[in-house]
């Protein structure tokens, strides 16, 4: 089970099954879609839930769901990711739409980095973006995290970004 952690507006939560339908929506977002491709299944989405149940219980930390405080719905995912065959661990995360473009992203994420700094003990945490995926470059940027160099995931250049500890 994830420990669950708060920021001001956002709540880090264990993964349920009634996330795989927002979760798929998500997906199926033109934008995610530019990001994540278009063919993403609602199948797909409960498999992706299950990697990062699994990824908790192999690596002891993961990807949270996110649930908004306010309105108590399913606001995107934010974590750290680390599959077999990666350099480093990832910040990553992905916003519902109807909650871009207000900081949930960057909020998430700072809090994730700073679990994968402090509670975890990671030397070392990077996020892995997308050259075309401008909203998440001004995150990392944001963030204070830097360019360090390029990784090849499915196949395309992406762009590592250096998180430093704070």
């Amino acid at each position: 089970m994830a420990p669950e952690l708060e920021t001001a507006r956002l709540r880090f939560r264990d993964w349920r099954e009634s996330d795989v339908d927002p979760f798929h929506a998500f997906y199926r977002d033109p934008r995610s879609e530019a990001v994540y491709g278009t063919d993403a299944q609602r199948s797909d989405a409960w498999r992706r839930i299950a990697l990062f149940v699994g990824h908790w219980q192999l690596r002891g930390y993961g990807p949270w769901a996110l649930e908004d405080k306010k309105s108590g719905r399913f606001a995107g995912y934010c974590g750290l990711w680390f599959p077999e065959g990666w350099d480093d661990p990832e910040v990553g995360w992905g916003i519902m739409p109807e909650f871009r473009g207000a900081g949930y992203a960057g909020e998430a994420a700072a809090r994730a980095r700073d679990y994968g700094y402090r509670e975890k003990g990671l030397a070392r945490l990077v996020s892995y973006i997308s050259p075309g995926n401008k909203a998440s470059l001004r995150v990392a940027e944001k963030l204070g995290a830097r360019p360090d160099g390029e990784f090849v995931l499915n196949g395309k250049i992406h762009l590592v970004y250096l998180h430093t500890k704070h």
